[in-house]
């Protein structure tokens, strides 16, 4: 008879982020729609966009400002890393969504909500 050891699980594997989830994730936030951005799903507040859905790339974009972009990348500069070229230099963002956790997927989302708001939606829903 041999000894099991109970070891608790060291898996750490990622369940994908589906198309579908990501959406929700960004149609949460107060005052969000969605409207067709070229061929992608862009998310906005008003007229401003702070999201876009590259479903065929399986990855999103979100607008940061460059101290939040520092701050994401450096979670893993495989998931998260700028968009090549001038829009990632202003803080346009991508995120792998096979990759990443929901949770970051969701800060990072709220972080280029909250900048991209207006103050007044802002002050109705950020204490």
């Amino acid at each position: 008879m041999g000894l099991t050891l109970l070891i608790p699980s060291t898996d750490q594997s990622i369940k994908m982020i589906s198309i579908d989830t990501a959406r929700q994730l960004a149609l949460s936030f107060p005052g969000t729609t969605e409207a067709p951005h070229f061929n992608l799903a862009s998310f906005r507040i008003g007229k401003k966009i702070f999201s876009t859905l590259w479903e065929k790339e399986k990855k999103m974009m979100v607008k940061l400002s460059p101290v939040d972009q520092s701050v994401f990348c450096g979670i893993d500069k495989n998931i998260i890393y700028p968009v090549p070229g001038g829009w990632g230099k202003q803080g346009a963002t991508f995120i792998e969504l096979g990759k990443v956790k929901k949770q970051i997927l969701k800060e990072a989302l709220a972080a280029a909500w909250k900048n991209t708001a207006p103050v007044t939606l802002l002050k109705k829903y950020i204490s």
